[in-house]
C-alpha cells in the first residue's frame, strides 16, 4: 500500500470575497442589503425584514390566526389590526419600499417570494399604501398571481391587493390592469389563505359597479357559492358580504337563482352553528326577494314561510332587524306585496314591533310602511299595529320614533278608519309632542298623520293644541317640514278656534314667510294655508299687516311661481278685509257684505300700505279725502243715552278691565271689536236691532263693585297730569265710534223696504231713501253748487278727526251715496255691488229679472245688470252699457 499524500486545498479565486457571516440588529443595515447583487443575501434580507414588519401583527394572514368564529373576524375585516405600525413606518422611513418593489419581479423565485411577503405585510399601513400607489406596483403584484407562481406568493400578493383595494384609486388600478380575473381564479385555490385574501380583495373591488358587472361576466358566482361551504367562517363571511353587494344587480340575482344560490343561503340560515353568518345571509336573501320570480319560487317551495317563521322566532336582534329589512325590500314590488299578504306577513311584523330591540322595531315599522301600499295589509295593520306604533312615538330612540311616524303617515293616508284608530289608541297627544322632535322626517310625518286625521270633522274638532305646536315646524329650514306644516295649518285652519289659536301663538308670521319659499310645494301649501286662514276678518287683517297681500300679488304676477291656491288666497284675503279690497280694487261684489268696522279710505296706490282705522283716527287733521266709517254696532249695553251722544265724538276708548267679564256678562254685552261680531251684525234682524237700540241702563242686572267704581276711575283720570293720562290711555282698548244715525237708517229702511214684494221695488225705494238722507236729488247743471266738500270738512273739524261716520253726512256725493246704499242693502238682504269710478264717481249695480214678454207665460229671462241712479233722478234704473248709464258714470 502506498503512502497517503495530504490533498492540498485549492485557494479561492483572487476576485472572490471570502465568506462572511454578519449578525445585524439594525433595520437600516438590512435595508442596505436589499441593494446587494447576491441572491442569497437578498433572500435573507427580505426574510429578516418580513419578520421585523410582522412582529406586532395581531392578525396574520396565516390560517392559524384566523381560524376563529366569524363574530371575531368580522370586527377586523381588512384582516389585520395591528397594535402599532412603528416597524412598518421605520422601514418606510429607511427607504425599504423602493428596493423591495424591484425585488418583487426578481428572477430568483426565493427572492421574489420573500419580497412579496414583505409587501403583503407592509401594505396594511396607510402611508406604505400611498407610496405603493405612487410607485404603481399593482401591475407587478398582479403578475405574481400567475398560475406558475408559488402558493405562498399567491397568498401574499392577494393579501397586498386586498389591502390596497380599500382605496378607490387602487380599486380602479387593479380593475383596469386586469387583476379581477386572476383573483377569481384563485377562489378555487387549494390554500384557504389564498381563498380568503382573494375573496376579500374581490369584496372591496365590487363596491364599484364596473367590477360588479365584470364579476358576473367572468362567471365568479359558482366559485363564490363554493366558498359558502368552506370550513373557515371568515371565508364564508367574506363570500356572503360579496354576495350582499353584487346581488343588488338584477342580472346577478338571476344567475344566483339559476345556480341554486338560495338553497345555499337557506342551509346557512337553518344551521344554528352558523348564527354569526345569519345576518349577512339575510342581507343577500333580502336582495333576492326583490324579484317576483324569486318570491314566487320561495312561496312554492315553502322557503318564504320558513323565512317568516325564522324572523318571528329568532331571539337575535340583528337577525330580526335584517329579516324586517328583507321584507321591506321585497314589499316595494306590488306582486311581492300580494304574496307577502297571502303569507300573513302582518302577524310577523306586528310581533317584531313588540321586541325589545330598537333596531328591530324601527325595521318592522319601515316594513309596515312599505306594505301599506297593499290595501288589505293596510286594513290589517290598522286593527292591531296602530296601537303599538302609537306607543313607539314616545320612544327615546329617535330612529324608532321616526320609523313609527312614517308608518302611521302611510297607514292613515286615504284611510279614515286607520285615522280614527290612531285617535282611539290615544295617539293625538304623542303626535303633537312629536312635532318638536329632533329629526325632520319625524316632524314631517307626524304633521302628515294629523293632517290625515283632520279630514274627518269629528276628529278635527277633538284635536286641540295643534296650532300651538305647529309654529315651530313652520319655522324649520327643512322644505319637507315646511310643506307638511303648512298643509297641517290648511287642514285645521277651517275652524275658527284653530285660527284664533294660531294667531295667538304668533304662527301667522312664519306662515307668511313661507310664501317667499323657492320650493314650489312649500309655496303652494303656504298659499293654501293662507287661503284657509283668511276665512275671518281678524286673521285676514293680520295676514295683510304681515305683508301676505303684497307677496301674493307678486306671486300671481309670475307665471312660474303662481299656483292653484295663490289666486284663491289673494281673493280670500281681500274678501275678508273689504276695506283693503275696496281701496285696492275699487270693487265689492254682491257677496262682499259690508260689516261694522268697514272704512272707505279711497283709492290706495300700488305698494302703499293701508293704515288701520285706529292709526288713521289718531292722525292730525289734514286736507286729504275724509275716511268714511261704517259702524252701526252698539256700544256697551250699560251706556245711557247721554253716553251714546258722547260716543260720536271720535276716539272713544274702553279699558281692558271693563271688557274682562264673565261669560254671562259677555253674552248680554256688546263690548267687542266690530270685526269680531262680523257675522252677528250681518245676520241681525231689524227687530233685534230695534230692541237693542231701546235698551235702558236700568235693565242690566247684577251691578258689581267694579262698575260702581267706574265714575271714580274716570274722575281720577281727568285729574291726573297729561303725561300720566297718555300712558294710561295707551293701555286702553280702542273702539271706533258708534254711529247711532246709521243704525236708525237701517231700522227705518227695514220698516219701509222689506214689506215691498219685488226686488225692483225694494231697490227703487232704497235709492230714494238714501238720496233723501244724503241731500236729496241734485240737478245735473247745479252739481257744482252742491257744496258737499265744505259739509264734510265741517264734520271733520267737529270730530277733530279725519274719520267721518257715514251717518253724520247729510250732503253726500256719488261715492257717499253708493256706499250708504251698499251698507243698507247688505243689512236688509238686497244683493248689490259697489264700484268705484274716476273723479269721485261710484255707483251700485243690481241684477234684476225683466218681466216676460206679452203672450209668453212662464218664461224666465236671465237677470240683467242695472245701474242705480242716486244723484239726479234717484230710483231710476239704467241698464248697464246704455247711453244714459255711461253718461251717469262719467263726468
Amino acid at each position: 500500500m502506498g503512502k497517503k499524500v495530504k490533498k492540498e486545498v485549492e485557494p479561492p479565486p483572487k476576485d472572490v470575497f471570502d465568506p462572511l457571516s454578519i449578525e445585524s440588529k439594525k433595520a437600516a443595515t438590512v435595508v442596505l442589503m436589499l441593494n446587494s447583487p447576491e441572491e442569497e443575501v437578498l433572500a435573507k434580507a427580505c426574510d429578516a425584514i418580513y419578520k421585523f414588519a410582522s412582529k406586532e401583527h395581531y392578525f396574520h394572514s396565516r390560517r392559524s390566526s384566523w381560524e376563529q368564529p366569524a363574530s371575531i373576524i368580522a370586527t377586523c375585516l381588512g384582516i389585520k389590526q395591528v397594535s402599532s405600525d412603528e416597524n412598518k413606518v421605520t422601514l418606510l422611513s429607511l427607504g425599504a419600499v423602493e428596493p423591495l418593489f424591484k425585488l418583487v419581479s426578481h428572477e430568483d423565485p426565493l427572492v421574489r417570494r420573500n419580497a412579496i411577503m414583505v409587501f403583503g405585510i407592509m401594505a396594511s399601513n396607510n402611508d406604505v399604501r400611498k407610496l405603493l400607489r405612487e410607485l404603481d406596483v399593482t401591475n407587478s403584484v398582479i403578475a405574481r398571481l400567475a398560475p406558475e407562481e408559488d402558493i405562498v406568493v399567491h397568498e401574499f400578493a392577494s393579501l397586498c391587493l386586498a389591502h390596497m383595494a380599500v382605496e378607490y384609486t387602487s380599486k380602479v388600478q387593479i380593475f383596469e390592469q386586469g387583476g379581477l380575473e386572476p383573483l377569481i381564479r384563485l377562489l378555487s385555490s387549494p390554500d384557504p389563505d389564498v381563498k380568503k385574501n382573494s375573496v376579500e380583495c374581490i369584496y372591496h373591488l365590487v363596491q364599484d359597479f364596473q367590477s360588479r358587472a365584470a364579476v358576473r361576466e367572468l362567471n365568479a358566482i359558482p366559485a363564490l357559492l363554493e366558498l359558502l361551504k368552506s370550513e373557515y367562517p371568515v371565508v364564508q363571511l367574506l363570500a356572503l358580504k360579496t354576495f350582499g353587494v353584487i346581488s343588488n344587480d338584477r342580472e346577478t340575482r338571476i344567475i344566483l337563482r339559476e345556480n341554486q344560490g338560495l338553497d345555499h343561503l337557506f342551509k346557512i340560515l337553518e344551521t344554528k352553528e352558523f348564527n354569526d353568518l345569519h345576518v349577512e345571509a339575510l342581507a343577500v336573501v333580502a336582495n333576492c326577494l326583490e324579484d317576483v320570480d324569486t318570491m314566487q319560487l320561495l312561496q312554492q317551495t315553502g322557503g318564504l314561510k320558513k323565512l317568516l317563521s325564522f324572523a318571528e322566532m329568532s331571539t337575535i336582534p340583528d337577525i330580526q332587524k335584517n329579516a324586517a329589512k328583507a321584507i321591506t325590500k321585497a314589499a316595494y314590488d306590488p306582486e311581492n306585496r300580494k304574496i307577502l299578504h297571502e303569507e300573513e306577513i302582518e302577524k310577523c311584523l306586528i310581533t317584531l314591533l313588540g321586541t325589545d330591540n330598537d333596531g328591530a322595531k324601527a325595521a318592522a315599522s319601515q316594513a309596515i310602511s312599505a306594505m301599506c301600499e297593499n290595501l288589505a295589509s293596510k286594513d290589517a295593520f290598522g286593527i292591531q299595529g296602530i296601537p303599538q306604533l302609537v306607543q313607539l312615538l314616545s320612544s327615546e330612540n329617535e330612529e324608532v320614533k321616526e320609523a313609527a311616524a312614517i308608518a302611521l303617515a302611510n297607514l292613515t293616508t286615504a284611510s279614515p278608519g286607520n285615522a280614527s284608530a290612531v285617535a282611539e289608541a290615544e295617539g293625538i297627544e304623542p303626535l303633537i309632542n312629536v312635532l318638536s322632535a329632533k329629526r325632520d322626517e319625524t316632524v314631517a310625518n307626524a304633521a302628515t298623520v294629523l293632517t290625515n286625521m283632520a279630514t274627518q270633522e269629528p276628529l278635527r274638532l277633538s284635536i286641540h293644541g295643534v296650532m300651538n305646536a305647529i309654529v315651530e315646524p313652520l319655522q324649520s329650514t327643512n322644505s319637507l317640514v315646511q310643506s307638511k306644516a303648512a298643509l297641517t295649518v290648511a287642514a285645521f285652519g277651517c275652524d275658527a278656534d284653530a285660527r284664533t289659536e294660531l294667531r295667538n301663538a304668533s304662527g301667522l308670521e312664519p306662515l307668511v314667510k313661507l310664501l317667499h319659499s323657492k320650493n314650489d310645494e312649500v309655496r303652494r301649501n303656504a298659499c293654501w294655508a293662507v287661503m284657509v286662514c283668511a276665512s275671518d276678518e281678524l286673521t285676514a287683517v293680520e295676514l295683510c299687516r304681515l305683508g301676505a297681500l303684497d307677496i301674493l300679488e307678486e306671486i300671481n304676477l309670475s307665471t312660474g311661481r303662481k299656483n292653484n291656491f295663490s289666486e284663491g288666497a289673494l281673493d280670500k284675503l281681500l274678501d275678508n278685509n273689504l276695506s283693503q279690497k275696496y281701496s285696492q280694487m275699487g270693487y265689492l261684489s254682491s257677496s262682499n257684505i259690508i260689516t261694522d268696522g268697514f272704512y272707505d279710505y279711497g283709492q290706495v296706490k300700488p305698494g302703499v300700505k293701508l293704515l288701520s282705522l285706529e292709526e288713521l283716527s289718531i292722525q292730525e287733521l289734514n286736507d286729504h279725502r275724509a275716511i268714511i266709517l261704517v259702524n252701526a254696532k252698539l256700544p256697551e249695553a250699560s251706556l245711557s243715552a247721554e253716553d251714546k251722544s258722547q260716543d260720536l265724538s271720535y276716539g272713544r276708548t274702553t279699558s281692558s278691565s271693563s271688557i274682562r267679564k264673565s261669560s254671562k256678562e259677555r253674552a248680554s254685552s256688546a263690548v267687542v271689536s266690530p270685526v269680531e261680531e262680523k257675522q252677528e251684525s250681518s245676520g241681525r234682524s231689524p227687530s233685534s236691532l230695534s230692541k237693542s237700540s231701546t235698551r235702558e241702563k236700568g235693565s242690566r242686572k247684577g251691578k258689581g263693585k267694579k262698575e260702581e267704581d267706574k265714575p271714580k276711575e274716570e274722575e281720577e283720570l281727568q285729574t291726573m297730569p297729561k303725561v300720566q293720562q297718555e300712558v294710561i290711555l295707551e293701555k286702553l282698548l280702542w273702539l271706533p265710534p258708534f254711529d247711532s244715525i246709521l243704525l236708525d237708517y237701517i231700522i227705518d229702511a227695514s220698516k219701509i223696504i222689506l214689506p215691498l214684494t219685488t226686488t225692483k221695488e225694494q231697490v227703487v225705494a232704497l235709492a230714494l231713501f238714501v238720496a233723501d238722507k244724503m241731500g236729496g236729488p241734485i240737478e245735473r247743471d247745479k252739481l257744482h253748487e252742491f257744496s258737499w266738500e265744505l259739509h264734510i270738512s265741517e264734520i271733520e273739524f267737529e270730530l277733530k278727526c279725519n274719520v267721518v261716520p257715514i251717518g253724520k253726512i247729510k250732503k253726500g256725493t256719488f261715492y257717499h251715496r253708493a256706499l250708504l246704499f251698499k251698507v243698507i242693502a247688505d243689512r236688509i238682504g238686497i244683493g248689490c255691488s259697489l264700484v268705484r269710478g274716476e273723479y269721485g264717481r261710484a255707483w251700485n249695480e243690481v241684477k234684476l229679472v225683466d218681466d216676460s214678454p206679452q203672450g209668453i207665460t212662464g218664461l224666465l229671462l236671465p237677470p240683467q245688470t242695472y245701474i242705480v241712479e242716486l244723484m239726479y233722478q234717484p230710483g231710476c234704473l239704467m241698464k248697464q252699457g246704455s247711453a244714459e248709464a255711461d253718461y251717469y258714470l262719467c263726468i
